[in-house]
């Protein structure tokens, strides 16, 4: 049973590290740069102060703003081919990399 169980176990965990590797790349990808350097208004992601609020208010609706678009930010943040499993899962790696 144990030979069994450990590739299988394995292939679990490697799944989630290609998944979270496309998720950063996501992340790199289509929200970094404005967060980063805080375009149009975007909340920069060394500002823990101007993210409170927005975590307060839950993930599922700082996932529904990203879906959905707010000021200058287009639906989905630009990644128009992600889905919004996708999308919930750039918001908590963004959480994740404040400083």
């Amino acid at each position: 049973m144990k030979k069994i169980l450990a590739p299988v176990v394995l292939s679990l965990m490697l799944g989630s590290s290609v998944a979270l590797a496309e998720i950063e790349a996501i992340v790199d990808r289509h929200c970094q740069a404005c967060h980063d350097a805080g375009l149009a208004g975007a909340p920069k992601m060394d500002d823990a102060d101007n993210w409170a609020p927005r975590i307060a208010s839950g993930i599922d609706a700082m996932t529904q703003t990203v879906i959905s678009g707010k000021g200058a930010m287009p639906p989905k943040g630009t990644c128009f081919s992600c889905t919004d499993e996708q999308l919930r899962a750039a918001v908590e790696v963004m959480i994740g990399r404040l400083q």
